[in-house]
């Protein structure tokens, strides 16, 4: 990702919007502080693509609820079925 100081961007944008469909973002800063990014079309586009959730986020998404379970040794157990 490159750097390009304002005035430098403004007086060679062409060359700035070049470099970001060749070489990915551009980095503008103004007075040394990163004030924006220029990206190819492409690249923003397929930034903006809703994400498939994973089935680990939907579950996560979830509702939430405890199983109360009895404490160990004191449940009660049936008898076989004898045939």
């Amino acid at each position: 990702m490159a750097t390009w100081q304002l005035q430098e961007a403004k007086a060679k944008l062409s060359e700035v919007i070049a470099a970001a469909k060749d070489h990915g973002p551009q980095v503008i800063t103004q007075r040394g502080v990163k004030a924006a990014v220029v990206q190819s079309f492409d690249s923003w586009e397929q930034s903006q693509q809703p994400k498939k959730p994973t089935l680990l986020e939907i579950l996560r998404c979830g509702p939430y609820f405890e199983i109360p379970l009895p404490p160990r040794g004191q449940m009660r157990h049936r008898k076989p079925i004898k045939f």
